[in-house]
This record gives C-alpha cells, sequence and structure tokens, in this order.
C-alpha cells in the first residue's frame, strides 16, 4: 500500500482524533481541519483568510502531489471556498499546510477550531519538459477560446 507520512504541528494531533484519513471507502480525499490558536475566527464577505491545517505530509510515492480542494457542502452552502480554487501541495513541500479560503457569501462567516475547511486529494503529476518552438500541429480548434463552439 502506497503511504503518505504526516506530521502534526503544535496540537494538531487532538483535532484529528485517530488521525488524518478517509472518511468513507470512496472518498477521495481527507478532510483538512482548522489549526487555528484562537477559538475562531471571522471571515467578512469577498474577503480572504489564511487558515493552518496543522499538519506537513509526505507522500511516499514518487510522481505525487497534493491538491486542497473546497469541501462541497462548505463552499455550496456556507459560501467558503478554497481561494485560489485548487491549492498545489508540491512532492518535496515539507511546511504546514495553509488553506485560503475565501468568503463567497454576503454575511461574515466564522471559522472554528477543528472545524473541517477543506479536503486533500493526492494525484499523480506529469512533468513534461519545455521546449521552445516555433509552431505547434494544427487542431479543429486552433486558437478558438471560450464559446468558440456554441453558446447551448
Amino acid at each position: 500500500m502506497d503511504e503518505v507520512r504526516i506530521r502534526y504541528l503544535r496540537d494538531a494531533g487532538e483535532l484529528y482524533g485517530e488521525g488524518l484519513a478517509y472518511a468513507t471507502p470512496g472518498s477521495a480525499g481527507m478532510d483538512l481541519r482548522a489549526c487555528i490558536d484562537c477559538g475562531e475566527i471571522e471571515i467578512a464577505p469577498g474577503e480572504r483568510a489564511p487558515v493552518p491545517a496543522g499538519i506537513a505530509v509526505e507522500p511516499c510515492l514518487p510522481g505525487v502531489a497534493g491538491f486542497v480542494y473546497s469541501r462541497s457542502g462548505l463552499g455550496a452552502v456556507k459560501g467558503l471556498a478554497v481561494a485560489q480554487g485548487v491549492g498545489v501541495i508540491d512532492s518535496d513541500y515539507r511546511g504546514e499546510i495553509t488553506v485560503w479560503l475565501l468568503n463567497t457569501s454576503r454575511s461574515p462567516l466564522r471559522v472554528r477550531r477543528g472545524e473541517r475547511v477543506a479536503q486533500l486529494v493526492f494525484q499523480p503529476v506529469c512533468r513534461l519538459e519545455p521546449v521552445a518552438a516555433e509552431t505547434l500541429s494544427d487542431t479543429e480548434r486552433g486558437g478558438g477560446g471560450f464559446g468558440h463552439t456554441g453558446q447551448n
């Protein structure tokens, strides 16, 4: 079985109970928790805030990186989403994972210590060698951008 080593920072071990884990056998990601030093933080509408997850990771499988995604319910229901869309945790990064949350709602939202704020998914990555080229191959799409295939 492929592993990821987890280092719990400060007192995050107590927040994760039995440890960082998948909630169900079909879960794609593991929930990251708010390891904030105070009891809670407030994020104003349209504002962003860094939320430390209290862990550092080391994927033990070459060619794999961690990706921090929004939790569906938190984003869709409350309006708290990962600020940059998806956070990338490079395979050689050993520092604490920090989740930047963006409040997309019209009301201030609170994040409490220990609350599940994002999910960490490990995925394979392809590292391609960049090569400068004067031309690129022709395709049916070509340089057509958004909406080039129609509106519906």
